[in-house]
């Protein structure tokens, strides 16, 4: 086995077995961001500043890996690279300025996410142009094969639950209301961090489309961080809502939603 490839698949075994750690941990400690940040994460700044710099870079290292290969690979990495930067360029520079509030970011949670985004980005990079399947070859044809189809679908799904879940949030606040309230609209019907949920379909359709074992790692990865959080909120719904949670469950319950009544229960919005 060539050297560098026996590097790059230690460095996902590595960030596998993190993974798996993280997810223990994060049952037991808070990311200090959003709903749980607290004093004792120490310096924080201002929130839409904190999104951009913890996700550009990942944006940044995606197209400097795909130029550092010429900027010529085969049509579905390309086409991979075009979802994955999608994603990110709204993550980066969109989502920050919809962002509404005076909300902060502890430096210690974009130090980590900074860190995160460049490894990852780096290990998608080279499963995508560097160490690609040989499946890429078949050009148009890969399209075609339905697992690549569902792939696709899933990725456009998620990111429509995503973007729809962040719109819901950012609007249940009128200008000055400090108050916490219960979305209530999409998903947010039948689970109580929809927004989570979408990325998480997006991501696993993204791995789905491209094969690649690093898109893989990188699904444990958002599943390790946004299970035990959804996890979390739900509980803190449960404290502050009460009964008006309903039948709303976390993310991992959410493949099973289809078995939830769709009656409404009051909320408040």
């Amino acid at each position: 086995m060539d050297h560098t490839l026996y590097i790059y698949n230690a460095t996902l075994w590595t960030m596998t077995v993190i993974a798996v750690f993280v997810f223990a941990c994060l049952y037991f400690v808070k990311a200090g961001y959003g709903i749980f940040r607290t004093k004792a994460w120490g310096w924080s700044i201002d929130n839409k500043v904190a999104w951009v710099l913890m996700e550009a870079p990942v944006f940044i290292i995606m197209l400097w890996m795909w130029t550092s290969n010429g900027a010529t690979t085969a049509l579905p990495a390309f086409f991979a690279f075009l979802l994955f930067q999608m994603h990110y360029f709204q993550r980066s520079f969109v989502f920050p300025l919809l962002m509404k509030g005076k909300s902060r970011m502890p430096i210690a949670i974009i130090l980590m996410g900074v860190t995160f985004n460049v490894v990852n980005g780096i290990l998608l990079g080279k499963g995508l142009f560097s160490f690609p399947p040989s499946s890429f070859n078949e050009g148009t044809a890969f399209f075609l094969r339905p697992l690549s189809l569902f792939g696709i679908a899933a990725f456009f799904l998620g990111m429509g639950i995503n973007l729809h879940s962040d719109h819901v949030i950012r609007h249940l606040r009128k200008p000055g209301d400090t108050n916490h309230y219960l979305p209530s609209k999409g998903l947010y019907r039948y689970v109580t961090s929809a927004n989570y949920f979408g990325e998480l379909i997006e991501w696993i359709g993204f791995a789905l489309f491209t094969t690649i074992p690093a898109a893989w790692v990188f699904v444990i990865w958002t599943a390790a961080n946004l299970i035990p959080r959804s996890a979390a909120i739900h509980k803190c719904y449960r404290k502050e809502f009460g009964d008006a949670v309903g039948k709303r469950k976390r993310i991992k319950n959410i493949i099973k939603f289809y078995q939830y009544s769709t009656k409404q229960n009051k909320i408040y919005t």
